[in-house]
């Protein structure tokens, strides 16, 4: 691997490993777009189930693809016996997603489609995959709770039935459209770790359940989806808003890093960022607890003057979760519940234009070492 091209990139930073046509990051201009429509126009405009339709199609739908699909995902939101005595089996300490990833691998078993690997039957698996993974979340903070699992309401949106099956009760229109604009904003974005971890999965022709399963626990990961958790877990610890840059000039010292800013593609503000500052000032003001909103807003002004550095999706989403009473541990999941879109649109893609993804290693190691008998070593 001599050659200047194949210099060895650490992280794979700036390597182009595949074209797609699902989505675009634009890291200098601050941009996201799917299938051509900028992020900024879906999350004003579009509900989930139009960004799944769009992800997995090219195209936003027509009325009736619309609602084809909304029935589709309803219909497929309740989750098998056997996986509901899965999850209350799970002991109740584990985290959220080792018991979503072990309960979307017994789904495979669950399967109606078998081995048929058409797109066809591979759409319908993406259709139960989106529906169901709520579900799964929902059940299991129940359970662990020692509260009984709830049925998913078949009349709400994938948003609203998933705040449903968290809490037992239906939402109210702010929460389920905060819920659901979050889910626009998390769909897809280009290959991150764990879209890749999907697409070298499928790339071997292994099964749809296969490949999630591999992208979730890549996004389990506290660098890649796991960050936002760490973010609410820092302004527990701060505690008020002037303690923010005392705590920040501390941990600056310390050389410790900061959960939440800066991000490997984005030179500028993450573009899904300020739609989850305002989600979080909106929030804070009607529950009455603005204090981590204010918080956010003092980091985001310390980093950037300190760091140069921008918060990233998982900062402001944090107060917003937070914000709705959603414990913390379930930000990744509900990061998982949006993703799992844009996985599966990749999965499909990879499926419809298959190679093996093989890339190769520049070896660093010793070279014409000669064998030395054991009992002279």
């Amino acid at each position: 691997m001599s050659s200047e091209s194949n210099v060895a990139k650490a992280g794979l930073e700036g390597i182009v490993a595949a074209q797609s046509a699902i989505s675009d990051v634009n890291g200098i201009e601050g941009r996201l777009i799917y299938q051509g429509y900028d992020i900024h126009d879906l999350a004003q405009h579009a509900a989930f189930e139009e960004v799944v339709y769009l992800l997995w199609h090219g195209k936003l739908p027509n009325k009736a693809e619309l609602d084809e699909l909304s029935s589709q995902l309803r219909g497929e939101v309740a989750l098998p016996d056997p996986i509901i005595r899965l999850i209350q089996d799970t002991p109740k300490e584990a985290n959220p997603m080792d018991a979503l990833r072990t309960a979307v691998s017994a789904l495979s078993f669950y399967d109606p489609d078998g081995a048929d690997m058409s797109r066809k039957a591979n759409l319908r698996r993406a259709v139960r995959l989106t529906a169901k993974f709520p579900t799964i979340v929902g059940t299991f903070h129940r359970v662990r709770n020692g509260q009984q699992p709830v049925e998913p309401r078949k009349d709400l949106s994938l948003a609203g039935s998933f705040l449903y099956t968290l809490w037992g009760k239906e939402a109210d229109d702010v929460a389920t459209r905060t819920m659901d604009v979050a889910f626009v904003l998390h769909a897809d974005h280009e290959l991150n770790a764990s879209t890749f971890a999907a697409r070298v999965t499928a790339a071997t022709l292994s099964d749809m359940y296969s490949a999630i399963v591999s992208a979730i626990g890549t996004l389990k990961g506290p660098l890649h989806g796991g960050a936002n958790e760490g973010v609410i877990k820092n302004l527990l610890e701060i505690g008020s808003l002037e303690n923010v840059e005392p705590w920040l000039m501390k941990k600056f010292a310390e050389h410790e890093k900061i959960m939440g800013f800066g991000h490997r593609v984005y030179r500028t503000m993450d573009p899904r960022a300020t739609h989850l500052i305002e989600m979080s000032r909106q929030l804070g003001e009607r529950t009455g607890q603005k204090k981590w909103y204010e918080m956010s807003i003092k980091m985001q002004e310390v980093m950037l003057r300190e760091k140069r550095l921008n918060p990233n999706v998982d900062f402001f989403s944090a107060s917003t979760y937070y914000s709705l009473g959603i414990q913390t541990d379930l930000f990744t999941p509900i990061f998982a519940c949006s993703r799992i879109s844009g996985w599966t649109a990749h999965v499909l893609e990879q499926y419809d234009h298959n190679r093996l993804i093989r890339p190769r290693a520049e070896y660093i190691g010793p070279r014409d070492l000669k064998y030395v008998p054991i009992d002279k070593r």
